[in-house]
């Protein structure tokens, strides 16, 4: 993965200068805070790495500047990744660099969360500012065969408080596991397994089935 991130950053600096997807732009670090803050909670967590191989289909919301998507992607060949993210341009820049870095599992989708619709199983990966109670209601879905995983600091439970037990109904809370990973801040993978499919689902949403 070290060649991987090398090339990673060069691009950023160099085709996507100007588009500020990182401000980490020293490799040591761009290698530990970008790359192995991606993949690291696959290669420590049993749990994630388990979803991941039993369902195949990984969709990163919020992918920005490609973490953690591409190096999981690159990890992972044989799984299907699919980016949801709400900015064009930075739909585009990724899509570049994955051409670039020669990526062939990942679909980039434009669009809003609230305008995707989950209709396959599927692991959904968060990465992005917010909380469960903010991202979890906005997941439209036809089956409850979905996992979702927060990738947090370590003030993520603290910020959720009580509200945890307002999504019960259609949320189960897993667990919150610690991520290591060097020369960053303590880092959590909190998950959740979709329950109790919601009735009714408005029919102009993207489908994840039309990526897979």
């Amino acid at each position: 993965m070290l060649d991987f991130s090398i090339r990673y950053l060069q691009i950023l600096k160099t085709k996507l200068s100007g588009l500020n997807l990182t401000n980490i732009l020293e490799q040591d670090e761009f290698y530990h805070k970008q790359i192995l803050d991606s993949i690291n909670p696959y290669l420590q967590s049993d749990l994630f790495k388990s979803h991941v191989q039993k369902r195949g289909v990984v969709v990163d919301v919020g992918f920005g500047g490609g973490f953690p998507i591409l190096p999981l992607a690159k990890l992972l060949p044989d799984i299907n990744f699919i980016g949801v993210e709400s900015k064009r341009k930075k739909v585009d820049a990724v899509t570049l660099l994955a051409e670039e870095l020669g990526i062939q599992n990942v679909k980039l989708v434009h669009s809003r969360l609230e305008d995707f619709l989950f209709d396959a199983p599927s692991t959904i990966t968060l990465k992005a500012v917010g909380t469960a109670k903010d991202y979890l209601p906005c997941i439209n879905r036809t089956t409850d065969d979905i996992s979702v995983f927060f990738y947090k600091g370590p003030n993520f439970l603290e910020l959720e408080g009580a509200d945890l037990s307002k999504l019960e109904k259609q949320w189960k809370y897993i667990q919150n596991e610690e991520i290591a990973v060097p020369g960053t801040q303590r880092r959590f993978l909190v998950s959740f397994q979709a329950q109790n499919v919601p009735r009714g689902t408005p029919k102009s949403l993207v489908k994840l089935s039309h990526y897979l």
